[in-house]
C-alpha cells in the first residue's frame, strides 16, 4: 500500500508543497469564519448597530488571541529546529512547555480582559449602543478565549507533528459548531448578539480542547504531550521567533481600532459596518497567505536545522511563485466579487452597500503586495531570527499602515482610509524582498 504522508525531511515539489501547506491554508481560513459567520447573521438578522459593534470590539479580542499565534509560531519553529537536529524527545519537551504555558496566560489574559475592556473600549471611541453591544460580545467571547488561543497553537504544531489533515478536521468541526450554534441562537432562540457570541465561544472550545486530548494520548504524529522542559533560553527564543507574528497581530488590531476612529469621523456608523465587511473578507484573505507561511514554517525550520541549503533554495523560490500566483488571482476575485458579496452582507441599506462597494474596490489592492510581505516575515521566523521577523512585521502593520492612516484621510478623504492599507503592503512587500536578498549569504538560501 502507498504511503502518501509527506515528511518534514522530505523534497517538496509544488504538488507535495500544495498538499502540505493547503490544510493549514484551510485551517487559517475556517478559523477567521468565525467573525465572518457572525457578520452575516448579525448584519442580516439582528442589525448594522450590531454588525459595527462586533467590528469595534474584535480588534480587542484579537490583541488578546494574538499571544497565543504567537507561542504557536515562535514554539513551532523551534520545535521544527530541534527535531532537524534530531533530538525527538527534547522537541516534545519544548513542544509542551509552549502549551503549558499557552494554558497559564490564555487563564491571565481572560481575568486582564474582564477588568479593562470596558475603558479601552471607550477610549477608542464606542459610546452608547455601540458601547454596550461591543461589551456583551466581548464578554461572553473572554469565556473561550483561553480556547482560542490554544486553537492557534495547535493549528501550528499540527503541522510541525506532520498531521496538517488531522488539524484541519478540527478546525472544520470547530466551524461547523460555529455555523449551526449562529443559526440556532440568532435565528431561532433570538438571542441576538448574545447568541453570535456564545455561539463563536462554543466553536473555539472544540477546536481548543479537542488536540490537548489528543496530544496528551499515545498518538501516531511525531508529537506528544510530555513532561515539560524548563528552559528559559528555549522560552525566550520562541517567544523572540514568534514576536512578528504577536507584533503583526497586535499592530492590525491596533490599525483596525484606528480605521474605526478614522471612519467615525469621516464617515460616521456607516463607514465603520462598510469596514466591517472589508474586514470579514480581508481575513479570509489574509488567512490564506498566513496558511502559507505557517505552513511552510516548519519545512523550513526542518531544513534549516539539518544545514540542507540546496532544499532551502529550492523552498524560497517555489514559495515566491506559489504566493504570487495566490496574490494576483485573490486580487482579480476580490474586484469581480466586490458587488455580491457587499449584496451579501448589507444588500438591506442602499447607502451602506454603496459606501462598501467603493471602499472593496480600493482596499482590494493590497491584496497583490500582502502575501509578500507576511512570507517574508514568516520565512525568517522558521530561520529562528525573530529580530528580523518583527522588523518586517512592525514596518509593515505599526509603522506604514498606522502613518498611512492618519496622513492619507487628510489629503483624500474616506477614500485616503481605504487606500492606506494598499500603501502599506506595498513598502512592506518591498522592505520584506529586501531583507531576503540582503540575508541571503547568511542563511545560504540564494
Amino acid at each position: 500500500m502507498r504511503n502518501n504522508t509527506i515528511k518534514l525531511s522530505d523534497h517538496f515539489t509544488y504538488k507535495k508543497l500544495l498538499r502540505f501547506t493547503v490544510p493549514s491554508i484551510v485551517m487559517m481560513i475556517c478559523t477567521s469564519m468565525y467573525g465572518v459567520i457572525d457578520g452575516i447573521f448579525v448584519s442580516n438578522y439582528i442589525g448594522k448597530m450590531s454588525l459595527a459593534a462586533i467590528n469595534f470590539i474584535m480588534p480587542v479580542l484579537y490583541i488578546f488571541a494574538m499571544f497565543g499565534y504567537m507561542f504557536g509560531a515562535g514554539g513551532s519553529a523551534l520545535v521544527s529546529k530541534t527535531l532537524g537536529e534530531g533530538n525527538r524527545k527534547r522537541a516534545n519537551g519544548l513542544f509542551s512547555l509552549f502549551v503549558y504555558i499557552s494554558i497559564i496566560f490564555g487563564v491571565f489574559m481572560t481575568v486582564s480582559g474582564y477588568f479593562f475592556m470596558r475603558p479601552l473600549v471607550q477610549w477608542f471611541g464606542a459610546e452608547g449602543e455601540l458601547l454596550e453591544q461591543s461589551l456583551i460580545y466581548g464578554h461572553i467571547f473572554l469565556l473561550a478565549l483561553t480556547a482560542w488561543i490554544l486553537m492557534y497553537v495547535f493549528q501550528l504544531f499540527f503541522i510541525t507533528a506532520e498531521k496538517p489533515k488531522l488539524g484541519l478536521m478540527v478546525t472544520i468541526a470547530s466551524g461547523v459548531t460555529n455555523i449551526v450554534l449562529d443559526a440556532l441562537f440568532i435565528v431561532v432562540f433570538e438571542w441576538g448578539i448574545a447568541g453570535a457570541a456564545a455561539a463563536s465561544a462554543i466553536g473555539q472550545l472544540v477546536g481548543g480542547v479537542f488536540p490537548i486530548v489528543y496530544f496528551a494520548r499515545e498518538n501516531s504524529s511525531i508529537l506528544r504531550l510530555t513532561k515539560p522542559v524548563i528552559d528559559f533560553k528555549a522560552i525566550l527564543q520562541g517567544f523572540a521567533n514568534g514576536s512578528s507574528e504577536l507584533v503583526s497581530g497586535m499592530s492590525a488590531s491596533f490599525g483596525s481600532i484606528l480605521y474605526n476612529v478614522q471612519l467615525l469621523k469621516y464617515a460616521g456608523e456607516n463607514g465603520v459596518a462598510a469596514y466591517g465587511v472589508l474586514m470579514y473578507i480581508s481575513m479570509i484573505v489574509t488567512s490564506i497567505f498566513n496558511g502559507y507561511s505557517s505552513g511552510i514554517v516548519p519545512v523550513i525550520g526542518y531544513h534549516y536545522g539539518a544545514c540542507n541549503h540546496d532544499e532551502l533554495k529550492s523552498l524560497l523560490k517555489k514559495s515566491v511563485i506559489v504566493v504570487g500566483l495566490f496574490s494576483t488571482s485573490i486580487f482579480a476575485l476580490s474586484e469581480l466579487l466586490a458587488y455580491p458579496i457587499a449584496k451579501v452582507y448589507v444588500g438591506y441599506d442602499e447607502e451602506l452597500m454603496r459606501i462598501t462597494i467603493q471602499g472593496f474596490f480600493v482596499y482590494s489592492f493590497a491584496f497583490l503586495f500582502m502575501g509578500m510581505a507576511v512570507f517574508a516575515s514568516s520565512f525568517f521566523t522558521a530561520l529562528n531570527n525573530g529580530t528580523v521577523s518583527a522588523m518586517v512585521a512592525f514596518l509593515r502593520t505599526l509603522v506604514f499602515e498606522t502613518t498611512a492612516i492618519i496622513l492619507l484621510p487628510i489629503v483624500f478623504g474616506v477614500d485616503g482610509i481605504w487606500g492606506s492599507i494598499v500603501l502599506a503592503e506595498l513598502m512592506a512587500a518591498v522592505v520584506g524582498a529586501g531583507f531576503i536578498y540582503r540575508m541571503r549569504r547568511r542563511y545560504c538560501y540564494l
